[in-house]
């Protein structure tokens, strides 16, 4: 009898343990949804890329995290702006007709964001192009987008066009990092923030300088075959933790999905939108994410279109 009443106390006890360690983790898996949705430039489809009307629409439309893309003014401030230069989205060929500069390449006028100054900037209305109702918004710098969003919101920020602003001699990875640290953002928690780029380099820096940051490599279609073997899959994960596709890299390919989960890598392509055509066989952009997600198993998307994220199969 006092055999038996032993035994069953240490099993009770073991019990006790297990669930002290196994439901602190139930509760943390709960709480982080397991597909996640990236607002692309904020809710794009729906609000001028990169203001803060984007970015707020996103969080409404329930995004887990929204895109911030950073360039860097003439005196180096960071700025959310997908393009280097600015006359896309804003109406900077009107208020500065005179500033723009020739592409050797293309031999088209534009009007580079780091030949302007944030005073500069902050004069261009950043909302009409898209649509008149928003006629008066602005580029936001990258901490105005952080203090709009909330310290509640996950941020996604990207690093673009790194290797223009080397030429310039601009780190623009130094004043990220600058940046992350001034406002806190390391300390928010794993996960809080995600920094992606389509340059090694920057990521490569951050791993060391911000090691508990996560970070995503951006791949083109045309850098493909370079990175998504297991060779290439094994390179990236010694410098970022996940990879960022473009998504008709993997359609159809759920081998290279699980070479990047073997190789410790998340998997999250771009991008789904309602502003392109749709392929037939899927026949809305929640069902194209939906099979991304649950039929090929990637961890996340890139999506203009939060409010067509689909959390089950």
């Amino acid at each position: 009898m006092l055999i038996r009443f032993a035994v069953r106390a240490i099993f009770a006890g073991l019990a006790i343990v297990i669930a002290s360690v196994t439901l602190p983790l139930m509760v943390a898996n709960a709480q982080q949804p397991s597909k996640i949705a990236i607002a692309h430039r904020g809710a794009s489809a729906y609000a001028p890329e990169h203001t803060l009307a984007s970015y707020r629409l996103a969080l409404e439309q329930g995004a887990d995290y929204v895109e911030q893309d950073l360039a860097v003014t003439k005196d180096g401030v960071l700025i959310c702006l997908h393009d280097e230069s600015l006359e896309r989205t804003t109406d900077v060929e009107e208020v500065f007709p005179d500033r723009g500069v020739v592409d050797p390449e293309t031999g088209r006028k534009q009007w580079l964001a780091g030949d302007f100054t944030l005073a500069e900037v902050r004069r261009l209305d950043a909302g009409s192009w898209f649509d008149a109702r928003f006629a008066g918004e602005r580029i936001p710098t990258w901490e105005e987008a952080v203090a709009a969003l909330g310290p509640s919101a996950r941020l996604y920020p990207e690093l673009k066009t790194p290797e223009l602003y080397r030429s310039r001699g601009v780190d623009q990875t130094a004043l990220f990092i600058e940046s992350v640290e001034r406002l806190g953002l390391a300390e928010r928690g794993d996960g809080a923030l995600v920094v992606q780029s389509f340059d090694d380099r920057p990521l490569r820096t951050i791993a060391t300088s911000l090691p508990r940051i996560p970070r995503t490599f951006l791949i083109e279609a045309r850098d493909g075959a370079r990175w998504l073997t297991e060779e290439g899959l094994r390179e990236i994960a010694q410098f970022a933790t996940g990879i960022g596709p473009a998504k008709r890299l993997i359609a159809g390919r759920p081998e290279v999905v699980k070479m990047a989960h073997a190789a410790g890598l998340t998997v999250t392509p771009y991008t789904f939108t309602t502003r392109a055509p749709i392929d037939a066989q899927f026949g809305s952009v929640a069902n194209e994410m939906r099979f991304f997600l649950f039929e090929l198993g990637v961890d996340a998307v890139f999506t203009d279109n939060p409010d067509h994220f689909p959390r089950t199969p």
